[in-house]
């Protein structure tokens, strides 16, 4: 069944990253580095089913083939920037329902990047991915890499930064909404693009970015292990930090079903009608009133209770 699955990354200098390397690994190329002069070399990578990069439509009859060629694109991505804090680009990483045919997935995958690239005025970066032959992988994992430059593209070369590298004072002062919108916006639209996609196979089954809470969905979230984590025991090593992940899931799961299967509180015991003869009267102001006595007796020093007991002759009668 499908699966909604977006996860949006940034790569940096301050972290190590390279958009040459990504660029690399992604098409399954082998490209060099010009700024570092280091190589690159994934050209054995045998599940790469799809590749290509899009630039905005309007460059669609100039050659640009510093951009059109993944080595250049990527180099000139890094010569860029001159910062030792600089952000070199950003993934789109998203999960492709394996009910659809692979054109049907390549189309997706290029109609859904095709309108970032008009959106934000990158180059993006496409490479789809089959499912690894790895040891406990899932057959069904098609995925596709979406990495997109951090600056427009011109004719000449990358341009300014895009809209998405500004923070939220900047994007305020020309009347755009917090950077996060943008998140908020290409969820939505990666599940529209993928249900259309979908209903046009006439498949009955559907994605959706909301919460599981937003969908009316009472269950615990499936647990995110993380890629470090995934990788050791992919190779066969322990993960502590994997088990402990699972064990707090376990105990959430445990302690919703808990709460789910426990008998609904009782009712509290209705109150007494209120009584409607006269001798009920006197009889519930008698009782009322031992009760009181009773109450007080135990909280207040021993007296002289003399006028105690005559009113309560007097309220027997």
């Amino acid at each position: 069944m499908a699966v909604y699955f977006l996860n949006l990354r940034t790569f940096g200098r301050s972290s190590g990253s390279s958009a040459v390397s990504a660029a690399a690994y992604r098409a399954g190329e082998r490209i060099r580095d010009e700024r570092t002069g280091r190589i690159y070399d994934h050209s054995d990578r045998q599940d790469i089913l799809h590749k290509e990069i899009l630039l905005p439509s309007e460059f669609a009859d100039d050659e640009m083939s510093w951009a059109k060629e993944r080595g250049a694109l990527w180099n000139a991505a890094e010569g860029a920037e001159s910062r030792i804090n600089a952000r070199v680009a950003r993934e789109y990483l998203v999960a492709l329902p394996v009910e659809l045919s692979p054109e049907s997935r390549t189309s997706l995958v290029t109609g859904f990047a095709r309108e970032l690239v008009e959106r934000y005025r990158f180059a993006v970066d496409i490479a789809i991915h089959a499912a690894r032959n790895f040891p406990g992988s899932d057959p069904r994992n098609f995925h596709a890499h979406l990495l997109a430059t951090t600056r427009e593209v011109k004719l000449e070369g990358l341009g300014a930064k895009t809209t998405l590298e500004w923070n939220d004072a900047r994007r305020r002062e020309i009347g755009l909404g917090p950077a996060i919108n943008e998140l908020l916006h290409v969820r939505e639209r990666w599940a529209l693009a993928a249900n259309t996609a979908l209903e046009q196979a006439h498949l009955s089954t559907r994605i959706d970015h909301r919460t599981l809470r937003a969908q009316g969905i009472d269950r615990e979230p499936r647990p995110q292990i993380p890629k470090a984590a995934f990788e050791m025991e992919r190779h066969g090593y322990y993960s502590p930090v994997a088990e402990r992940i699972r064990a707090e899931h376990q105990a959430k799961v445990a302690a919703r079903v808990q709460r789910d299967v426990q008998p609904a509180p009782a009712l509290a015991e209705p109150a007494p009608a209120e009584p409607q003869s006269p001798e009920e009267i006197r009889k519930r102001s008698v009782e009322n009133w031992l009760r009181y006595r009773q109450a007080r007796a135990q909280t207040e020093p021993a007296r002289d209770d003399s006028a105690d007991r005559t009113r309560k002759n007097d309220l027997s009668l």
